[in-house]
């Protein structure tokens, strides 16, 4: 009975996640086409990505995930959602009359003024660089090499927490719990991502999937041996192999697929494993 009201209280947070953002249209000079590839390279014409296509049309919105407007403060004048991500997007009015759309962190409400300073104070949706801000912060949108523009940390309800510094570097708790060290003259964002409710939000239906641009997905079990490594059997017989293959007969379980990257040598814990 609990577990029933509780999951009841999680789908009404879920379907009020939506509720205070502005009822306007973007911002047109902040919106680009989009033309849809359904998963195919612009090159070759060839599948790279499987299992996209149709979908409902999407226009592009320029967000600003860097610093171009510093020492410039700027008024929050509306919330918007943005069919490209799974976070909200705020418009912002800088002093000079330009408008630009950033990434909204949680609970900024329409008339905040926010502002991206190399020093500033502490505060929700305020912009600064890493060694100016205290340790135990939640953090966002966070630059991996400094003028690059934010990279980490930008999906629904995510945050890193400020640790600690070391010589020209500070420590980072990622969303992941990986611990890895950038570089105290990156910016960041002060808060939490926002629409945290996300994470309970339901499909419901095949074909809400098909309108978000993913075509059904076919098990490899069904299969014929030629088409795929896990098909072949009688009835629902489990994978023809010994071991878990990709459909082209790469290693599929427990191998892993992350390459060496530059990055690597600034991860000070990996991220922890789940438990089965």
């Amino acid at each position: 009975m609990l577990k029933t009201r509780v999951m009841k209280e999680i789908l009404i947070k879920a379907r009020q996640g939506r509720k205070g953002l502005s009822k306007k249209k973007p911002e047109k000079r902040l919106v680009l086409g989009m033309k849809k590839r359904s998963g195919r390279s612009k090159s070759s014409g060839r599948v790279t990505i499987r299992h996209r296509g149709g979908g409902v049309k999407r226009r592009y919105r320029i967000v600003d995930f860097g610093q171009k407007k510093i020492n410039i403060p700027a008024k929050v004048i509306a919330l918007e959602y943005d069919p490209n991500r799974t976070a909200f997007l705020i418009l912002l009015e800088y002093e000079d009359g330009e408008k630009r759309y950033r990434l909204a962190p949680h609970q900024i409400k329409v008339g905040d003024r926010v502002v991206c300073s190399e020093k500033e104070e502490i505060k929700t949706g305020n912009r600064m660089k890493l060694k100016s801000i205290p340790s135990g912060t939640q953090v966002y949108n966070i630059e991996i090499m400094i003028g690059g523009g934010g990279k980490l940390v930008r999906g629904a309800g995510t945050s890193a927490k400020v640790l600690a510094r070391e010589g020209k570097y500070c420590h980072l708790e990622m969303p992941s719990k990986e611990t890895r060290k950038v570089h105290l003259e990156c910016f960041a964002s002060i808060g939490q991502i926002s629409h945290p409710e996300k994470r309970f939000e339901k499909i419901g239906k095949a074909g809400t999937r098909r309108r978000k641009g993913w075509r059904p997905v076919t098990r490899g079990t069904v299969m014929n041996p030629r088409d795929h490594p896990h098909g072949g059997g009688e009835g629902k017989a489990p994978i023809g192999m010994p071991h878990p293959k990709t459909k082209w007969g790469k290693p599929a379980l427990g191998v892993k697929t992350r390459k060496r990257r530059w990055t690597d040598k600034y991860i000070i814990e990996r991220r922890q494993k789940r438990k089965k």
